[in-house]
């Protein structure tokens, strides 16, 4: 298939070979730039007016960068370059805000100061959830009665209480539920560890649109674990220790080697373009590498980010089976960013970025040190050979590896995201997830495993301590442009040929096997069933010897989850079912699980898209996306 695609995937993956146009002289504002604060105020303004008989408060659930027809962009791009004041495409956001009690999907254009279009959502599903509602709705339990009547049956202290919410997910209901959410609360006293110690078996549904609480239900008490050893706090840990190592230092006494130019940023033969998303972080636009043969940049990948995060536990107890998380759709993965801490998240030689967001009424939030920029030298081998053929010489050459780091740290919760992107001299992107933080456990009766007589859904960690089962899939947006946009999707397997003349003494040997996927299911993959080489390459374009130019991907673990294509979470996220996936370009299909993934019912999703399309993959733009498992 060659076509302007997208590529999603579930894997850690790493991208081999070659190239985009080179954001040539920074504008003062490039047409992919995240919005700035005064953009976000005018978002604001414009909507409020073009409402101005709403009999509720306007919330906004998510203003970002309306991103620009692509091939408009490109043009551009290839005109800027001769004619600089040709005029970029027009600057615009994508809004979803809540008016009176009705979702919308707005186009603001920031040229005119107008709306281009105000269509009213009227499919299943929520819009992400701010900050403000959640906090607002897990507060109301300290004045509901018999929450505070089930706390003093349980001898907690109010004051020591955390709550936070849950989205609720759907689980085959026929009627919306409305915007609801479930409120559980953690017990601190002793630790800032409240993941460890949940105040099990009560049940708090809040209605977010009302602001109050509609269900209440305490089913029966359940030891709260305790405190004792559950601080990690480095200044809270007691002997012994482990022996303590001496410091490392990071020097770069000529200074970086990379450049940052607004949001460009240049580092050794790569050219890309940084911008941020409350919802899905990071975004890698417009990345090129020069080819010093050619004296040219050469295009590698359009854009590329996390498209969506899907956690789901696997306890089916009351208050737990519910917990099916989709960390980018419900919570923002953008919006979940945290400051970087010097010399902690990132080395001393690191340069710091901010973002802003948009905060529920509109004006926007500084998200400072929410990107560091680093140089990597961790001592390993890009290349080296030795050569000993050659007596009396001993020739040894190495080449040291170095590459450039992109960090984001997206704390959802309990869990901690670090989000790496990594580009590599020998023209390499290696997109890592690592993911640390605290585990999400429930509170049991037992406090040794031989009392275990039944199904607890996890291990038993701790007296009362029970870690839940539970996944973590991470799909990616990958749109390459593999040294232009017509490009193709190609599969090459290792076959066995058996020798069955005298022309050798063996018997067998293997050969390489290559197919150009056609059409959408001929590039649905399922890694870890057989061994397979996964290219993306464009057909227009050869090298010197004739072979088609082109990029690997090449995975690193590989997942796939186990519940099945019945159960309602799993239609939910029915996009995790393959590793890989390609479809057709397609600009308002970048969010894996749709647009409304709070309490959506699978009806709009990567499963979904490539299910509607009949045509062929023809050459021309692709995308994929990758499932990459934590």
């Amino acid at each position: 298939m060659a076509h302007s695609s997208k590529i999603f995937c579930c894997f850690s993956f790493l991208f081999s070979t070659l190239s985009i146009i080179p954001l040539s002289h920074q504008l003062e504002q490039h047409p992919l730039d995240s919005l700035t604060p005064n953009e976000f105020i005018r978002v604001q303004a414009i909507v409020n007016q073009s409402h101005p008989t709403t009999t509720n408060d306007i919330t906004f659930q998510y203003i970002g960068l309306n991103e620009p027809d692509k091939q408009a962009l490109i043009s551009w791009l290839q005109n800027h370059r001769t004619t600089p004041i040709t005029a970029p495409p027009p600057r615009q956001a994508f809004v979803i805000a809540r008016i009176n009690h009705q979702t919308h999907e707005l186009v603001v254009d920031l040229l005119y100061d107008n709306i281009v279009s105000d269509h009213i959502h009227h499919g299943f599903g929520y819009p992400l959830l701010t900050f403000e509602e959640q906090n607002g709705a897990s507060q109301l339990v300290f004045n509901h009665a018999p929450f505070l009547a089930a706390l003093n049956k349980r001898g907690l202290k109010v004051a020591e209480v955390i709550c936070e919410t849950f989205a609720i997910g759907w689980f085959g209901e026929t009627k919306q539920n409305g915007r609801v959410v479930k409120v559980m609360c953690y017990y601190l006293d002793g630790t800032v560890n409240l993941y460890m110690r949940p105040i099990e078996a009560i049940t708090v549904t809040v209605d977010l649109e009302a602001m109050k609480i509609t269900h209440f239900r305490d089913r029966l008490v359940v030891p709260v674990p305790k405190a004792a050893g559950t601080d990690y706090r480095e200044s809270e840990q007691k002997e012994p220790f482990g022996p303590e190592l001496k410091g490392i230092t990071v020097v770069q006494p000529d200074g970086p080697s990379f450049i940052i130019d607004g949001s460009r940023v240049r580092w050794a033969n790569w050219d890309f373009h940084l911008s941020f998303d409350a919802r899905v972080g990071p975004i890698v636009s417009l990345a090129s590498i020069y080819d010093t043969e050619k004296q040219e940049f050469r295009r590698v990948m359009y854009r590329g980010f996390v498209s969506e995060l899907f956690v789901p536990y696997m306890d089916l107890t009351e208050e737990w089976y519910y917990r099916t998380f989709f960390d980018a759709g419900e919570y923002g993965y953008g919006l979940c960013a945290v400051p970087l801490e010097p010399l902690r998240d990132c080395p001393a030689n690191a340069v710091y970025m901010g973002a802003y967001v948009a905060a529920q009424n509109g004006m926007p939030i500084e998200m400072p040190n929410v990107f560091c920029i680093f140089e990597r030298n961790a001592g390993d081998v890009m290349w080296r050979h030795t050569e000993t053929m050659i007596p009396p010489d001993l020739i040894t050459e190495v080449r040291p590896d170095m590459s450039l780091v992109v960090r984001m740290v997206s704390t959802v919760g309990n869990y901690d995201y670090i989000n790496d992107w990594e580009f590599k001299q020998i023209g390499s992107i290696k997109v890592t997830v690592g993911l640390t933080g605290l585990l999400e456990v429930r509170g049991s009766k037992y406090t040794h495993k031989d009392q275990i007589d039944e199904e607890v859904y996890g291990t038993l960690l701790a007296e009362n301590t029970l870690g839940a089962y539970h996944d973590h899939f991470i799909t990616y947006h990958l749109d390459l442009d593999v040294d232009g946009e017509s490009n193709s999707f190609v599969k090459s397997k290792l076959q066995t040929v058996k020798v069955t003349d005298q022309t050798s003494p063996r018997k067998s040997y293997w050969k390489v096997v290559s197919e150009t996927a056609k059409t959408e299911s001929d590039a649905k993959i399922k890694l870890g069933s057989d061994s397979a080489e996964l290219l993306v390459v464009n057909p227009n374009k050869r090298t010197k010897m004739g072979n088609f130019v082109g990029y690997r991907l090449i995975p690193g673990s590989v997942a796939s989850p186990l519940m099945t294509d019945d159960d309602y979470p799993q239609i939910r996220a029915a996009f995790t079912e393959y590793n890989v996936w390609v479809t057709p370009y397609n600009k308002s299909e970048k969010w894996a699980g749709g647009i409304y993934i709070d309490q959506s019912r699978g009806d709009d999703t990567l499963a979904t898209w490539t299910s509607r399309y009949v045509v062929l993959l023809k050459m021309g733009l692709i995308r994929v996306f990758i499932l990459v498992p934590c």
